[in-house]
């Protein structure tokens, strides 16, 4: 058993991070050693690490919860984890698609400032100035 500065350690993570999973759910609750302090086992690292893999795949914890659903419990088909990955990649698709707008119109921006101009010539503050906000 190890505290929860040690497992933060292992799993390469702020100590912040293990408690917000705490109290998320995603984390169970580890014993309390006799002096109130945090006892977490192998079991409690490998989830976080599990945790950790699915946010760096830019998995939300929403997503990640089912994923530890079945997780915990084996015995169940995967067809739902299938369908799970399957809209996940869906939206990577559409954020992939949505960068590579934003990239062009950065691109064309930079175009619009081909010289070293003052910034009240600048085609890029004018374009910015002038330009619709997308819906953002």
């Amino acid at each position: 058993m190890f505290r929860i500065g040690e497992l933060a350690r292992r799993a390469e993570c702020l100590v912040q991070t293990v408690r917000f999973y705490e109290v998320e759910g995603l984390l169970p609750a580890p014993a309390r050693s006799e002096g109130n302090f945090r006892l977490y086992t192998e079991s409690h690292l490998d989830r976080l690490l599990f945790i950790r893999r699915c946010r760096a795949k830019d998995m939300n914890l929403a997503q990640i919860r089912q994923l530890l659903t079945f997780r915990d419990r084996p015995e169940l088909g995967c067809q739902e984890v299938n369908e799970l990955m399957d809209a996940h990649v869906a939206q990577v698709r559409t954020k992939i698609r949505e960068l590579r707008e934003l990239e062009r119109q950065l691109l064309e921006l930079r175009r619009s400032c081909d010289s070293n101009r003052q910034a009240s010539q600048c085609g890029i503050l004018n374009g910015l100035a002038e330009m619709s906000t997308g819906g953002a």
